[in-house]
């Protein structure tokens, strides 16, 4: 029977700012050994016998930036396919959207693993050892969930009362003192958020249980748009009958409804990486208790956790804090309130700030682009295009452009004329000019862009062919 990981991959970035935002969510945050989460789970899911695709559900503003993620360490060539939502409508509409898709690339007896993004697993043969239990289970028609046995009483986190195999109740997130009495019992678990079942039996679970999200979910795919790339397979959602599906986590809408399911208890070095606390915990404490990503010069400073991945942190006289230091936002706070970033990010979006949303660098299919300054009437960006990409063929109402070739070679389209700009060479686009920028070379082109007019907003775009599909 085969098997296809189901790779959930969303969130908002409000834990976590400010390394994490709204297009850069926690997914996407590299730890100290180089690898983002999604590359993790990834590894972890390619990692199983006999997998040969792994499934992801992700915000379609994301796409291109997973896709680039897993082309990053897809050594062994695993297929990868998309299902790319235009907003989210929580886990039941992500599952029902995989499972229709398995359902028809792959038949109702497939296996799906459905895994977080945005999770951590130490022990992977642990977590091996336990998705083959949880197959075994699933290939005899029950839905299966991962019981994480509790090391410490967490409030974070829902809970699991199980008799061995067999699922007693769910428990929404107890207070310290129930959490404290689950831990010192047997038969309690940690929800992992993870699952395991054949496409059959969800199939039978949602039309028993949430009707609606199943319906309205297949009629958007059959609206849906389907397209192909190099090694993968993108389900664009169709945006209108999508907007039409309820909103409901799978745990609500199926899992503690269900009389059919079951348990596995494990032990697999697990954490939902959901707060700064939890990050700092995977660095090595010095003698201090202090925690360093980074580098940064400390006076009597005691049990802090210090990040910078840009300049140098200097603390003098403080403990229990953590101190996040981006290029464009910092975060000050004290330890054991580390959940309550989420706050500032709250503030952020209300008031419309760009801090929210993205980096100063942001991603785009092609490559990348960095604010270097900006005041009114000019911006500054460095521009980075991968080897082959394209830009689209777009104007501008309000700005002109100046573009310096810092590296690599341009393919320049503007207005009516098409040219090649090299290294220390430059061109000129007016306002209005249709143009388009294109890096025609093997290695990445570097330009520096400067742009003037009375409006730089990003939104002063008019795409007229785009091979990305936003045009």
């Amino acid at each position: 029977m085969s098997l296809i990981p189901i790779i959930l991959c969303g969130g908002v970035g409000s834990r976590l700012w400010p390394v994490s935002r709204e297009l850069h969510p926690k997914p996407f945050i590299r730890l100290s050994d180089g690898r983002s989460l999604l590359q993790k789970a990834f590894l972890r899911a390619a990692s199983l016998p006999d997998v040969k695709e792994i499934l992801t559900v992700t915000n379609r503003e994301l796409f291109f930036k997973a896709e680039d993620e897993f082309r990053e360490i897809n050594t062994d060539r695993i297929g990868t396919s998309f299902i790319c939502e235009p907003f989210g409508r929580n886990t039941a509409a992500a599952i029902a959207a995989a499972v229709s898709r398995v359902a028809e690339t792959s038949g109702a007896d497939t296996l799906m693993l459905v895994l977080a993004a945005d999770h951590l697993v130490a022990d992977e043969l642990a977590f091996a050892k336990a998705v083959d239990e949880a197959a075994k289970l699933a290939d005899g028609g029950k839905i299966v969930t991962f019981g994480i046995r509790p090391e410490t009483p967490e409030t974070g986190y829902g809970y699991i009362e199980a008799d061995g195999n067999t699922v007693l109740r769910f428990i929404e997130k107890p207070p310290l003192e129930k959490a404290r009495e689950y831990v010192a019992s047997e038969g309690f678990y940690w929800n992992s958020g993870m699952f395991c079942f054949t496409v059959a039996a969800m199939l039978r679970e949602m039309k028993q249980h949430c009707p609606d999200i199943l319906d309205a979910v297949s009629s958007c795919m059959r609206e849906s748009r389907i397209s192909n790339g190099e090694g993968w397979t993108q389900v664009q959602l169709d945006p209108k009958t999508f907007g039409a599906v309820r909103e409901d986590s799978i745990d609500y809408a199926v899992m503690e409804k269900s009389g059919n399911v079951s348990v596995v208890p494990c032990s697999i070095g697990w954490s939902d990486i959901g707060s700064w606390t939890a990050v700092s915990e995977l660095s090595k404490p010095d003698s201090h208790g202090n925690r360093i990503e980074g580098e940064a010069l400390l006076h009597d400073v005691d049990n802090c956790y210090l990040m910078s991945r840009d300049r140098i942190i200097g603390a003098v006289g403080v403990e229990n804090l953590i101190v996040i230091d981006t290029p464009d936002a910092l975060l000050v706070a004290k330890r054991e309130r580390a959940q309550e970033v989420r706050h500032i990010y709250a503030q952020l979006k209300a008031s419309g700030h760009e801090a929210h949303k993205v980096h100063r660098t942001v991603h785009r299919p092609w490559g990348t682009y960095t604010v270097l300054e900006e005041a009114p009437g000019f911006k500054i960006k460095r521009i980075e295009v991968k080897p082959g990409a394209s830009l689209s063929l777009q104007m501008h109402h309000h700005r002109s452009e100046h573009w310096i070739v810092v590296s690599g070679m341009a393919k320049v389209v503007n207005g009516d004329r098409e040219f090649f700009v090299a290294r220390n060479e430059s061109t000129y686009i007016p306002a209005g000019h249709k143009h388009r920028l294109e890096n025609p070379g093997v290695v990445d082109l570097v330009m520096i862009e400067v742009q003037s007019g009375e409006y730089l907003g990003e939104d002063d775009i008019v795409r007229f062919e785009d091979v990305y599909g936003r045009a």
